[in-house]
């Protein structure tokens, strides 16, 4: 039996993590766009709901996560590094934790979220989200890596711009806000929201981590 054929029997027959990491992507994407719903919604309980409906997402987002890992287990031959798959599933679902962190804590404290810097960095987190899927997507054949590599690029420009709004956010929270526990609550959901730009970002360079090995 020759070595190609030997492989196809260890071989996943539905490219299985694949398939997963799409799956992750999507709903990773999915709870972007909540994300923006959730801060433009000024009504407490609306908002509430929603936050419900993307600590579902959340949970979905663990399942498939899981999935990932238990497939790491059983299967010999994976498509790239098990160490690069791992690293991949976890900063994916970091990202996601850090999107229903966020929304969680707009009600939790109670806060409008109609702050600017709030809005902006939601914006910002629902386009890497999207940018995230699209760079995944094309992990499947890896015949487009200038889309991969445009993507990367906008990610990381993402970040750096939710630094400078976050920065913003923080010197006007300080000039124009008395209340310290305004000013407590308000800089801790600046955090976390930037926190999610950052972890988009890694997500970014396990990809081109990936790419740069095996394109």
């Amino acid at each position: 039996m020759g070595f190609n054929s030997f492989a196809k029997i260890f071989m996943p027959k539905d490219r299985v993590f694949y398939n997963l990491f799409e799956e992750v992507a999507h709903n990773v994407q999915k709870m972007g766009q909540k994300l923006v719903v959730v801060v433009g919604e000024p009504d407490f309980d609306a908002r509430q709901q929603l936050i419900r409906d993307l600590e579902d997402m959340e949970h979905v987002n663990d399942e498939f996560t899981h999935r990932i890992f238990t497939e790491l287990g059983r299967n010999f031959i994976t498509p790239f590094d098990r160490e690069d798959i791992h690293y991949l599933a976890t900063a994916l679902d970091d990202v996601a934790d850090n999107i229903f962190s966020s929304a969680k804590k707009i009600n939790f404290y109670r806060v409008d979220p109609s702050d600017p810097g709030i809005i902006k960095l939601a914006d910002l987190i629902n386009q890497g989200c999207a940018e995230l899927q699209n760079a995944v997507l094309e992990l499947r054949n890896m015949k487009n890596l200038r889309k991969i590599t445009d993507a990367l690029v906008r990610i990381n420009s993402l970040e750096n711009q939710a630094d400078d709004v976050y920065d913003t956010s923080i010197q006007r929270l300080f000039a124009t806000e008395n209340d310290a526990k305004e000013v407590i609550k308000k800089r801790d959901i600046f955090q976390v929201l930037e926190i999610a730009t950052d972890k988009c970002e890694d997500v970014a360079n396990v990809i081109e981590s990936i790419i740069v090995k095996y394109a």
